[in-house]
Formats: C-alpha cells, structure tokens, sequence
C-alpha cells in the first residue's frame, strides 16, 4: 500500500520507545494500534490488573476456522532490557545507523522483528488473505513471559489461535524447534537476630545460607554430568544449566542476620518436568540443613519448547532457509507457552542472542532484508493459498 512506512522507518519509531520491563507499554500500544487501524482489521487489548501494561492482538482476513485452523500467527515481545551499561556509545533509546547494521536497545531482541512483522501486515492487501494473518504482542517476556503466561491462564475455551507461528527471537535467520525453559525459585533463609557481640543469642541466616551454597553447587555439578534425550539438540550447555543468581541478607555488620535470601534459576530441557526439578533441589537442601531454617517457593516458571520436527511450520521454514538440521537454544521465550494452546511455534528473527541484552545491541541490516522475504513468503503460503490448512 502506497502510505506503508518503511521497515526503517518501523524499527526506528519502536526503539524509540522506551518499553524496559518497569516502564508502560501503553504508548507503544497505541503507536501500533493508530498505524494498523483500518478496514478489516480486528484489535484485541488485553492489559494487566494494573493497566500500564498489555498483550497485544492484531487479526487480518477471516477468523480462526477451529477445526482446520488454518492461517499463521506472528509473536514478539513489547518490552526490552535495561540499557543502563556504561559501555552504550551512542543512546539507546534511539536508532543508529552503523553502515552495515542498525544500533539500538530492542534492535535485535526483538524490535526487528517486530517492525517486519506490522511491515507486512500494513503493506499486505487484506482481500487477498484466505486465511488469518494474526500478530501477538506480548508484555514482560523479559520477566519470564508473564505475559504470555496470563494469555494462556485467561484464554476463552472459544478463543481459537492458528496451528503455525513464528516466535521473532534473534536466532541469526534459523529456524529453531527447541528451547530450554526458565524455573525460577527463591529460597528464604530464617536465623535469630542478636548483638554481634553476643552471637550465642542470635543464629546467623547468612551462614545457613553458606552451607545450602555449597550443597547446591553440589548439586549442579550433578546436573552438568546427566543426559537426557534432547540434550544434542544443545551442543554448548547439553545439561540442566543451574545458577546461583542473587544473594541477599543482613543489615548491619554489628547485627546478627535473622534472614537471608537466595535467587535462582535452571534451565530445564525439552522433556524435563520442573516439579521433578524442584524436588531434587528440595531435597539437597533437607540434607545440608536442618527444619526450620529454610523455605523453597516457585517464583517463575516458563516452559521449554519442544515443536515436532515435521510440524508444517518448521518443514516451511527449514525449506526456505535450505536449513537441513534441527536446532535447539539455552534460553526460553513466549513459545513455550503458546504450545499449552496446540501451537506448534518455531523461533526464527534477524540478530543474535550473542548481542541482546548488552550495550550497542544491533540487527545486521542483511538479516533484516532477508526475513522479510522469508515473512513475506510465509505469509503467503499460510495466509493467501486457498490450498493451506
């Protein structure tokens, strides 16, 4: 369509944006939803009890037949990390042209996509569509896809999503099957405050906290050593990777700490149960400490993803990347989820994890042309072939 914005000029409207996991999406929403509102185009907000935040659905082309359920689904994420790294040259907060990639907080993780998934969406022509075209926008994926989460916890029983989707994560243009998820539990210590110079009073929560160190670390090691039937899919970390995140306790050096608090992560592989993974956890620690001293609860848990290797979507996508293998990766994403709804989703992006998350995140500008074929391609094979079901 004539007055369709350039991709370039997308992405640089959506980095602009600041949208880190704290901040509203509110004015991000309403960019998108100004740019697609028009005939035959149907807008679904699904904001969070607070109302700063909300999961975004943009539907073109007839709705979801619920037997067949034909048509393609396109996910990203609104929110983006901190940009706080002192290493930034440029700010982050807005879109840098660095000759051979574009520079920006989001470029890759995955405001890139992002742009070419509503670039295709506004340029396509809505008559053509025989089946859906759907885009979902999700909020605080970066916060273990709570967004995501809530989409799956509140879905109408008649809501009806299409089978095929693409999750935007920067893969480098693979098409990726498998990821590992995120459990996320925090363990509370509980001592006996005292005077430092009485410490016969008081019982030190830090030094309880010592002693489940070193058991977990124990553990890991255990961990790191296990193989399970997917673990070739991850040649890097073909484990459960576990990590001691973030320590906290005490309040001043003359006091005797009464609590103390432990934060950490594994990262299941496809096929893991994270119940069976808290347990082991639970375990070790019933034997490193004594009753009383200690309390386990779940903070976060966003499943891995495992989608059937001749699962359409990813025969479609392997074919036009001429990719033969099946690849998996170490982090989670929103797909995880959107598998409790029957999706079968692949993550496939422009950009690599290798640079999200840091200062001077970028997208190379080739990658970016290049899934935008692959998109367009897509589209109108799921989208406009009366054929595809």
């Amino acid at each position: 369509m004539g007055n369709t914005p350039s991709v370039q000029r997308l992405l640089e409207r959506l980095v602009a944006f600041d949208t880190t996991s704290h901040e509203s999406t509110r004015e991000i929403v309403e960019f998108i939803c100004n740019l697609v509102d028009r005939p035959g185009i149907r807008i679904t907000r699904h904001p969070d009890s607070s109302g700063r935040k909300e999961n975004l659905v943009i539907s073109a082309g007839p709705p979801v037949d619920s037997g067949t359920r034909p048509g393609l689904l396109l996910c990203g994420h609104l929110d983006v990390v901190p940009a706080t790294e002192p290493d930034w040259t440029s700010p982050p907060f807005e879109l840098i042209d660095g000759g051979d990639r574009w520079v920006g907080r989001g470029t890759a993780d995955m405001k890139g996509f992002l742009a070419l998934s509503l670039h295709r969406l506004v340029a396509l022509d809505s008559d053509k569509l025989v089946h859906p075209l759907i885009l979902l926008f999700t909020r605080d994926e970066e916060l273990g896809s709570l967004g995501a989460a809530e989409l799956i916890r509140d879905a109408d029983p008649g809501d009806t999503w299409p089978t095929a989707a693409v999750v935007g994560e920067p893969t480098s243009l693979r098409a990726i099957r498998l990821h590992k998820g995120h459990l996320r539990l925090d363990l509370a210590f509980k001592g006996r405050a005292a005077h430092s110079g009485y410490p016969h009073r008081g019982r030190n929560a830090i030094e309880v906290a010592g002693r489940a160190v070193r058991a977990l670390a124990g553990l890991r090691t255990k961990l790191e050593q296990e193989r399970g039937p997917n673990s070739r899919f991850f040649s890097e970390t073909p484990f459960v990777a576990f990590n001691l995140g973030i320590i906290e306790g005490g309040s001043a050096v003359n006091v005797i700490p009464a609590h103390c608090r432990l934060r950490m992560g594994l990262r299941p592989l496809p096929g893991d149960v994270a119940a069976d993974l808290t347990a082991r956890v639970e375990e070790c620690l019933m034997n490193a400490l004594e009753p009383g001293e200690w309390s386990l609860s779940v903070d976060n848990d966003s499943p891995p993803l495992e989608t059937a290797e001749d699962a359409p979507i990813h025969q479609s996508l392997r074919g036009l990347l001429n990719q033969r293998e099946s690849f998996g990766v170490s982090f989670a994403s929103d797909a995880g989820y959107l598998s409790a709804l029957g999706i079968e989703a692949v993550l496939y992006g422009p950009g690599s994890i290798e640079v999200a998350h840091k200062a001077n995140e970028f997208v190379p500008k080739a990658e970016m042309a290049k899934a935008a074929v692959v998109l367009e391609q897509l589209v109108e094979e799921y989208c406009c072939n009366p054929e595809a079901a």
